[in-house]
């Protein structure tokens, strides 16, 4: 089976996950089934049979002095309600940062604080790097934001949300200098939007589909400047949305299902792919980063952090795998 990048939604007890999480509660408003559970892979299954989340972190968030002063790997934990904080590239966790109801993805800008959405909240939350306590939060009222991604050219944040908190089509909001209130944009192919990413001269690429599992995944870009989306044709198949990134020189594009990530040299409405990395030994890998000659992606299906080679892929070169994670959905990279 082929699925593209499964940064998918499930509605469970009102909750909405982006890894290996197919259709859930939204599907029923829009006369869709739930996909048939032998063909999901298994972090999809747990989240369909309804087991609940662990009991949110009330402890307090903590960092280790000497960690303002390092790289540090920020992993966001969808059910722990966590997300750790580890030095980079060794692994070691350094600090832990809570009060979160269901952070999924995550961006830096270019001052390297770190952005993660803060779900269930309707929130986007600015963490200075090292820094244990909000800075800035943004609103996104009305939506459950699960991903997000800084333009490199205007310091504008996008972040995308899979459907509504009234279980209506999900949108992309952009709030201009990562400030305010968004302007919001729908795709004409898209209901459901997952991920997003700026390339470096601004264009916003995102993905997500016209409706449940098992329906192809849909590609759209809004141009830099523009006030539209349009519709991407990529020449590789891909069922299921995953993370998108900017690697220096093609769009990445993610496919959960298959542990692959493709690359793809996209002019105005035509994608060709170019490459694809193998993420080796992975189960689900939901967000990933991309670091030079490297590229870190959350594992939810296996419960922990690998290292791939890029864009060669094969084995992972390292494995985080101490956390006190579940459910890891999302990771960025900050340096001091």
């Amino acid at each position: 089976m082929k699925v593209g990048s499964r940064q998918a939604f499930t509605k469970w007890a009102g909750m909405v996950a982006l890894a290996g999480c197919a259709a859930g509660g939204s599907p029923t408003a829009q006369g869709l089934r739930p996909p048939q559970l032998a063909t999901v892979p298994q972090s999809t299954v747990t989240a369909l049979r309804g087991v609940r989340p662990q009991h949110p972190d009330h402890g307090r968030s903590w960092m280790d002095r000497a960690a303002t002063s390092m790289s540090l790997l920020y992993v966001s934990d969808y059910n722990t309600g966590d997300v750790y904080v580890v030095s980079y590239p060794k692994g070691k966790l350094v600090g832990t940062l809570t009060g979160f109801d269901h952070p999924q993805g995550e961006c830096v800008d270019a001052s390297n604080d770190v952005w993660i959405t803060n779900t269930n909240a309707s929130q986007i939350v600015e963490y200075a790097h090292g820094g244990t306590t909000p800075i800035a939060t943004l609103t996104d009222s009305g939506q459950y934001p699960v991903a997000c991604s800084i333009d490199p050219t205007t310091g504008n944040l996008a972040a995308t949300s899979i459907f509504s908190t009234k279980d209506g089509q999900g949108d992309v909001a952009v709030y201009a200098g990562a400030q305010g209130n968004p302007a919001t944009y729908t795709a004409p192919l898209i209901l459901y939007y997952y991920f997003c990413g700026y390339d470096n001269e601004g264009n916003l690429y995102v993905d997500g589909t016209v409706g449940g599992y098992h329906v192809p995944d849909q590609v759209a870009v809004l141009p830099s400047g523009g006030s539209k989306f349009y519709d991407v044709a990529l020449d590789q198949s891909m069922y299921f949305p995953g993370d998108i990134k900017w690697d220096g020189k093609y769009v990445a594009i993610g496919d959960q299902s298959t542990a692959l990530i493709y690359q793809f040299n996209i002019e105005g409405s035509d994608g060709l792919e170019v490459g694809s990395t193998p993420l080796s030994n992975s189960s689900d890998v939901v967000g990933y980063w991309i670091d030079g000659k490297k590229v870190i992606g959350a594992d939810a299906g296996n419960n922990d952090v690998g290292y791939w080679k890029y864009p060669k892929g094969g084995k992972p070169t390292k494995i985080i795998n101490r956390l006190p994670s579940s459910f890891p959905e999302g990771v960025a990279v900050s340096n001091p």
